[in-house]
């Protein structure tokens, strides 16, 4: 028995009607369909209303799954307005010097591989963008943004080529970024979309697949976020995504489509290029991968349109009056599409039209070259134009394109549809013959047979009509793509009085340095030139950081403002939206809220305004969990503060083995475009963050990220020592306190102690039992960065091996420690290998101690206790060293680990108990 399903966004019968008549003649109607013409074709009536519904925006649910041809009728078909023929030309061009350009990059001794088969799939799919859509920097109304498929870059550059932006020794260049020179001139280009590696080329690394769809996203979220706020007019600016359906298989692919939908980003279009295969074979071979992401997108609120025939299929379409083509479109597997591009008309004609007599009779009189020569809908320039147009034009959603088309497509049989066609990456002589007569070009057979792994590249004069057309529609779109352009605007940047107060300290209140952090934030958005390009960025956990204080503020960003009246309405922290919201509340989704920071951090390129995004969250959830994500925010350049906060492995108590942070500053380590510090207090803060403000929004501003940790853990906050060591702070390491000798006398046993953190009251306490209990004077040192105390010091290794007899400046580490005397000990709230970073930079003997393993719900005493990281077990560690070195008895160690109990969990006082989790 069928049963009807509830209409998505609410049952009808629970809304007034407000014309019962009317209703009961729409409801007599459609019984009298069901009555004269049959069930089917009422269904017929019923789908074409929801699909008319769904055009006029009605807001009932859209249809999921349609029939396997194209949205958009040929009688609804625009003219295509560009010159067929040339734009054919020109598309010959483009692949012969793309696939030329991979071919040369296999010649003897290079060898460095390479992508051909996808960009000779989607080539007509980006030159129509590139002819009649894509706008440039210059364009009156602001360029557009472009994903482009990483491994289709050959094609980028081989346009670039014949625009004349890139030259023959720069495509001869090809993957070869530090070795290929020409007359003492580097000349390469990078394998994929790199912007760290041409920043005044490419705009978007997209080639780990997944991070382009959710960048792209967010980037389309935050121009509307700059207009909203009024900070610049985007209204005419559109977000393109160029992307294979294979990567759409990635959670993050798909992951945050309902983003799009819900902020009704009507300036986004995906295009996925349905070729059908992955790597290694067909994306469903047993299924429908069109069909499966028309459902998907349909069902998280998109505008879907599919172009899945060339014109050729038209008027058999038309004339299929029984539905036995569309039929065999339905019921074909992906996997017998892409056998079908293998082989040839004939053998279409056999395991496709001769399925059904019906669709044998369709073709009865065509020939087999007549039948190999019907396309695919993404092949077809007049299709793709049809589905560009229409994309732009729809409102109140994002558009998928959904563009069927064949991997390898025009290089001839050993290419075109063959599963290894992704891992090819030359052609034979004969495929090189071939495939020249394919895309008629005036080369001999001669030239080819001399020198097989260099056929010519082809690039027309400049009074060619092919390339006077292509600089023609670049200039009209507003020039050439793609194209990055760096710093236009700087910051005037907040003075000494928006320090002053987190450098003053706490008083005798007891704050964590998050909140220390947060109040430094408000000091500095009170400077009213500054404050506006600020960009707060945070997941579900605004409370846990303190950042509900910005609430009734700045608000948070929805494009749709707050239609609703808030259960804390009449609170001082309640929550409140607003369209010009300065709060980027991403919800729960980490993943999300980096694709949120790489777009505003890197505003400055794209928009020419520098934005200043501010992303604060669980430090475990950090480069842990989107570390790829992050490390393509380096490779674009992006610029901002990422705020690991609720950091260490002990300080959050009550969470649990997943939420205890023992590691980030190593994930950290790993992105060279990631400056990691680790700081104590709140004056240390300060001055790290001013200098990140200088260092990437100052005069000379720098590509780089600060990653901070702060911790949820209260402490006083000390007033800045009047002489603090400012350069110390920000090298990395600096004297906190110096070991007293009063009352032990100047012959007392030394030694030094190293800590980072929430691990620096640890060491004070230490230092404290040190002396009172076995005469032992240390000195502590606050480490705010053992990154960069190990960045430095491999530089300057780097250096001596490059010049082992040259005079060099000694590392900070040695500098501070060389005449440092005793052992040293360092901690933190990390595990061993965060200070053991330093270990080979520091004179003498070095011992670490860390959190190693899984983290535990205990308190945060017990818990350092049982990592043997407080002050009593730095204690002992400092005897032990002292007692190796024999400058103390061995006894001592023994006789203080007895004393302090050293054993017993619950013996462990180190830190403080209070302060939310």
């Amino acid at each position: 028995m069928d049963e009807a399903g509830p209409i998505l966004n609410g049952l009808p019968t629970t809304l007034p009607d407000s014309d019962l008549d009317e209703t009961a003649e729409w409801l007599e109607s459609l019984d009298g369909v069901i009555e004269q013409g049959g069930r089917h074709r009422a269904r017929y009536v019923m789908l074409k209303l929801l699909e008319r519904a769904r055009e006029r925006q009605i807001g009932v649910p859209s249809l999921t799954g349609t029939d396997y041809i194209n949205t958009i009728p040929p009688s609804q078909e625009p003219t295509f307005p560009g010159d067929e023929m040339l734009e054919r030309e020109i598309r010959r061009l483009l692949r012969w010097n793309a696939a030329i350009m991979v071919h040369r990059a296999q010649r003897p001794g290079i060898g460095v591989g390479g992508h051909i088969a996808t960009y000779a799939s989607s080539a007509t799919l980006y030159e129509v963008g590139f002819n009649h859509f894509f706008r440039g920097k210059d364009h009156p109304g602001g360029g557009d943004q472009i994903f482009f498929q990483g491994h289709a870059s050959p094609g980028m550059y081989a346009r670039a080529f014949l625009e004349g932006r890139l030259q023959e020794e720069d495509l001869d260049g090809f993957r070869q970024e530090h070795s290929h020179y020409v007359n003492g001139e580097l000349r390469a280009l990078p394998s994929y979309p790199h912007p760290h590696q041409m920043p005044k080329f490419w705009e978007f690394p997209t080639v780990s697949m997944g991070i382009g769809p959710m960048n792209a996203i967010y980037q389309a979220q935050f121009n509307r976020y700059l207009h909203n706020r009024g900070m610049k007019d985007t209204s005419q600016q559109h977000v393109w995504a160029f992307l294979g359906d294979g990567e759409m298989d990635e959670p993050e692919s798909r992951g945050l489509l309902q983003t799009a939908a819900n902020d009704e980003l009507d300036n986004l279009t995906f295009v996925i290029n349905c070729n059908l295969q992955r790597l290694d074979g067909p994306v469903r071979g047993n299924g429908k991968i069109m069909q499966e992401l028309e459902a998907f997108f349909r069902g998280a609120g998109w505008n879907v349109i599919k172009a899945v025939w060339g014109r050729g299929w038209d008027p058999l379409l038309a004339a299929d009056s029984e539905g036995a083509l569309v039929n065999l479109m339905n019921s074909t597997s992906d996997g017998d599409y892409q056998t079908f591009k293998a082989n040839d008309g004939a053998y279409v004609r056999k395991h496709f039209f001769e399925r059904d007599p019906r669709t044998a009779a369709m073709v009865k009189d065509w020939s087999d070259d007549d039948i190999w020569r019907l396309t695919r809908g993404g092949h077809d320039y007049q299709k793709v134009y049809s589905a560009y147009k229409s994309a732009t034009e729809f409102t109140g959603a994002p558009t998928v394109i959904l563009a069927h088309t064949i991997k390898g497509y025009f290089l001839g049989k050993h290419f075109a549809g063959r599963n290894a066609t992704h891992q090819m990456k030359k052609l034979a002589l004969d495929d090189l013959k071939t495939f020249r007569d394919r895309v008629n070009l005036p080369i001999t057979d001669k030239v080819l047979e001399e020198d097989p792994y260099r056929p010519p590249y082809v690039r027309p004069d400049d009074n060619d009509p092919r390339m006077r057309y292509i600089h023609e529609r670049r200039r009209e779109l507003g020039g050439y793509l793609p194209e990055r352009r760096g710093d236009r605007k700087f910051l005037s940047l907040p003075g000494d009085k928006a320090y002053a107060s987190v450098r003053k300290g706490s008083g005798r209140q007891e704050i964590a340095t998050t909140m220390a952090f947060v109040r430094l934030l408000k000091d500095l958005m009170r400077d009213k030139e500054f404050a506006p390009h600020v960009v707060p960025i945070i997941p579900d956990e605004a409370r846990t950081f303190g950042i509900d204080a910005f609430f009734p503020t700045i608000k948070i960003y929805n494009p749709h403002g707050q239609n609703y009246t808030p259960v804390d309405n009449e609170l001082f922290l309640a929550y409140r939206e607003a369209k010009n919201g300065q709060i980027l509340h991403t919800g729960i989704n980490e993943a999300g809220s980096v694709a949120a920071f790489t777009a505003a951090g890197t505003s400055y390129a794209t928009h020419g305004i520098p934005m200043v995004p501010v992303y604060v969250f669980y430090s475990m959830f950090g480069f842990q969990r989107v570390g790829d994500f992050l490390w393509a925010a380096g490779d674009q350049l992006t610029r901002g503060f990422l705020i690991g906060a609720t950091a260490g492995r002990t300080t959050l108590t009550g969470e649990g083995t997943q939420h205890m942070d023992g590691h980030s500053p190593l994930l950290a380590s790993t992105n060279p475009a990631v400056v990691s510090y680790d700081p104590a207090y709140g004056y240390e803060i300060a001055h790290i963050v001013r200098n990140g403000l200088e260092r990437m929004y100052g005069e000379k501003p720098d590509d780089v990220m600060y990653y901070i940790t702060v911790y949820n853990e209260p402490n006083v906050q000390p007033t800045e020592p009047e002489d603090v060591d400012i350069e110390g702070i920000l090298r990395g390491m600096y004297l906190l306190k110096a070991g007293s000798f009063d009352g032990v006398g100047e012959d007392a046993r030394r030694a030094q102690i190293l800590a980072s953190g929430v691990g620096v009251p640890w060491a004070l306490e230490a230092q404290q039992l040190l002396k009172e209990d076995f005469g032992v004077v240390a000195d502590v040192w606050s480490v705010t960065s053992w990154g960069e105390l190990r960045r430095e010091g491999l530089e300057q290794d780097e250096k001596k091996f490059l010049d082992p007899w040259g005079e060099y400046e000694p590392t900070w580490v040695e500098k501070k420690l060389g005449e440092a005397q005793g052992p040293v000990v360092a901690v933190s709230d990390y595990m061993r290998a965060v200070p053991d970073q330093i270990r080979q930079w520091v004179p003498g003997d070095y011992t670490t101690l860390g959190a190693d393993g899984f983290g535990f719900s205990d308190t945060r005493a017990a818990a350092r206790r049982y990592f043997h990281i407080d002050g009593p077990s730095i204690a002992v560690a400092v005897l032990q060293s002292l007692g190796t070195t024999g400058d103390v008895p061995t006894q001592w160690a023994s006789d203080a680990a007895k004393k302090y109990r050293i054993d017993d969990v619950t013996a462990g006082t180190s830190g403080n108990a209070g302060g939310d989790s």
